[in-house]
Formats: C-alpha cells, structure tokens, sequence
C-alpha cells in the first residue's frame, strides 16, 4: 500500500512509531496528484518544493502533536499564510492574505502539513464553478462548494481537507466523492479567515477517509473524543426523509433505505422520524437568509468591482428582502433550534437522513442539489456524511447523520460504531480508483 492511501488516522499511528516519515506521506501524496490531477484538477495552489521542505522540517521533530506530518488540503476561501486566497475569483485572483485563518492555523500549529489550495466555486456561494471533476467519473460533479477538497480526498492526493458549508456545500461533496465529512456544529471552529456569504449560516468542516480521521482533527479543537460506549443494540435511529423528500431521487432513496436496514440487522431500532410542521419551513427561511446576509457580504465587490462580480451575486445585494420576511426567517430557525435539540434523549440517539438526492449530476455546469442540507445548516446541528452504496452509474451515496447542537463528540462517537455498518466495504473507492 502506498502511504496517500492510508486514511489520516493510520498514517498519523505509523508517524508516530516512526515506521513512516512525513517526507514520505508528502511525496506520495504529491506523487498521487502529478499521475491523477490533470484530470481531477482539485488544486488551485501547489507548490511541490515548498511541500518536501516543511515535511523535512516536520520530521526533525518529535512526533508528539495529533496531526503531526499529516498533509491538509484547504479550500480556497480560507486564508493561508504560505499560498493565495483568491476565491477562484477575477477580482481577488493571486491575492496574498499574508496570514492564517483560524481553523489552518489550530491545524497547522496542531503539527498538520498545508500542502495547498483546493479549487471552489467563486466565494463558495455562485459565480464561477470550480474545474474539478468527480475522481469516480470526470464527466460528473464532484459536489461543491467545497469541490476541490471533497475530489482530493476522494482520490487520495490528501487525507484531509477543509470545507465550508452555507447550504450543502460539505456534506454533498463527501456524499459525491466517496469520503467522510463533519459538518459540525455552527461557529464550534472560529470562521475568521475565511470567506464569509451569510455570518447565519457559514460553517467549518473538515473531510477525511473514516470516521477516525474526523475524530483526529476534532482534537486540534479541543473536541475532547467522547469514550462512551456506544452499543448499536438498541440504539435509537430516526429515519428522517425530511421536508426535502420530494427531490429524492432513486440512488438517495437506495443509500437511505440500505443504511436503515443494515442498521437493523445489527440491532439498532430504527423508526421514522416526522418532523413537526414549522420544519417545513425551514428551506424557504435559509434560501431568505442566504440571500439577504448575502447581500451584506457581496456589497464591497458590487460597489468596487461591479463588472467583474457575477451576475447571480449581484442579484443577492439587488433582493431587497422584506425586513418582514427576514425576521420571520430568523424567527422559524429560532423556533425550530430548541425543538430539534429537545427530541433526542430516551426514545431518540441520532438521527438518519440522505446526504444528497442521489448521485453526483453529469456535467460540471451544475454542483448538485442542496435541498437535502440546508435544513440542517440552519438549525445549525451537527452532521456526519457516510459512504453508503453506488447508484445505478457506480457512484458513491452517502447518508448523514444528524444530533443536536454542541454535540458534536458524541455524534463522532455514534457514527464510528455506525460506520462500519453503514459503509461494510471502505475499500471499495481504493479498489475502483487506484492505478
């Protein structure tokens, strides 16, 4: 096995042991993107040399930090220190922040290894699409906003990445390519650095290749692993098709249904879970919000760079959105928060709801449908993306599951007993794209 096929959380083990170097996890990792890249194009910055001289320092030191030598990918509205943030946009384009953003920073001084900027779409909101193409078929999607990074994982150029999330700009991606993804709890990682399109809605989260790797990087912030025993007899699932579920499509509806039964065979008691009627307002209120905070956040460019700005950003600042309408968005999401938070406890552990409506989209004009996240988002819970099955085209599935705000450690600790059930073959991406 080559090292860039190692999930993080067993290339960190082997760091440790010293039976791998960091320059070796580097190299191959760089080697996986110069056979593979040209046609995935996930990266919008990389700078090999830079690369190989970190990972050298890296190794002239103790490997006593949790993410010591592990290389990152960071999505290209996050600012880095050691590379361009430009937001895959004319306006900003090889523009040099000079600085870290928060949640690189933690990482970085957590002993990670940057290696580079991972292509977006323009400001992760609209505009430009990235370039990136699905590693399983380049004809389709990777997903986005978050494109670039959800492909590298998926493809095994890096182990871990960064993304954001507004509607479903994480967990679809992780969905799309293969990989596992935490969406979690809104502002638990600080959002200063980064590109912000709604202060409402904008959320940090981190990619890898199982639920061990997200556990790993939560201890960079101070995520404290829940050791609980989780014990899948008799756990408690709400099987959620959300207010959404008129978009579903075949695929999204396999993945679903084959994790609900996969976890009933294990023991776990799985139930439907219907929301309660407010909830089925809560995707008109984040399309209200986003585009109204929006608005906010698009002003600078408008007023300064009108013709290079897209037309669909401009249109946010132009929406005028009713003081009315909007305060009655923020008053359903703040109706709905508690209410959601408060249905967990005996008769309910987790929740279990579709990542996206099925397979990633053919063509790279679209990034696929959000609907199946934005609810979520705006509740602002925390979510964990899982491998599930392949559609009808061979392409990955993934379902999401969902608990209450600031859970986020417990919610890590159900899905790595779930995981394995949910998603019996890990392999299966390293045995389809690999070489």
């Amino acid at each position: 096995m080559q090292p860039c096929q190692l999930t993080a959380a067993e290339a960190a083990a082997l760091i440790r042991a010293r039976k791998l170097s960091c320059e070796e996890l580097a190299r191959s990792c760089l080697a996986r993107i110069a056979a593979r890249d040209a046609e995935v194009k996930a990266w919008l910055w990389l700078d090999p040399d830079h690369v190989i001289r970190r990972a050298r320092e890296l190794d002239k030191l103790p490997a006593t930090r949790p993410l010591h030598g592990l290389p990152f990918g960071v999505k290209d509205i996050i600012d880095t220190i050691d590379y361009p943030t430009t937001q895959n946009s004319p306006i900003y384009d090889g523009a040099r922040i000079g600085r870290d953003a928060a949640c690189v920073a933690v990482v970085r001084g957590a002993g990670a290894l940057i290696l580079g900027k991972t292509d977006t779409v323009e400001f992760a909101s609209g505009g430009r699409k990235a370039v990136t193409r699905n590693p399983y078929n380049f004809a389709h999607t990777p997903g986005g906003s978050s494109s670039g990074s959800g492909a590298a994982v998926g493809d095994f150029q890096v182990p871990l990445a960064f993304g954001t999330q507004t509607g479903g700009s994480h967990i679809r991606p992780a969905s799309f390519n293969g990989i596992y993804g935490i969406k979690p709890t809104w502002n638990l990682l600080s959002r200063e650095g980064v590109r912000m399109s709604s202060i409402t809605l904008d959320t940090v989260g981190w990619y890898g290749r199982s639920v061990d790797d997200l556990i790993l990087v939560g201890t960079a912030y101070r995520l404290a692993a829940d050791t609980t025993p989780v014990a899948v007899k008799g756990l408690r699932v709400g099987l959620c098709r959300s207010p959404a579920w008129h978009a579903i499509e075949p695929a999204g509806t396999m993945a679903l249904e084959t994790a609900a039964k996969r976890l009933l065979d294990a023991g776990a008691i799985v139930e439907e879970l219907v929301l309660p009627s407010p909830f089925d307002r809560l995707l008109e209120a984040q399309n209200t919000i986003v585009t109204a905070e929006g608005g906010v956040s698009f002003l600078p460019e408008y007023t300064n760079a009108y013709a290079q700005l897209a037309p669909d950003l401009r249109a946010k600042v132009d929406s005028n959105i009713a003081r009315e309408a909007l305060l009655e968005a923020y008053a359903v999401a703040d109706a709905c928060r508690p209410v959601f938070d408060g249905m967990f406890g005996a008769s309910l552990d987790v929740v279990l709801t579709p990542s996206a409506p099925g397979e990633a989209p053919e063509g790279l004009h679209t990034t696929g449908n959000a609907i199946f996240n934005r609810m979520w988002t705006l509740l602002h819970v925390p979510c964990v993306g899982i491998p599930a099955c392949r559609g009808p085209n061979n392409l990955p599935v993934g379902v999401t599951l969902a608990g209450p705000r600031l859970t986020d450690a417990r919610l890590l600790a159900i899905a790595r007993s779930l995981a394995p059930i949910i998603d019996p073959d890990p392999q299966a991406g390293l045995r389809d794209l690999w070489e």
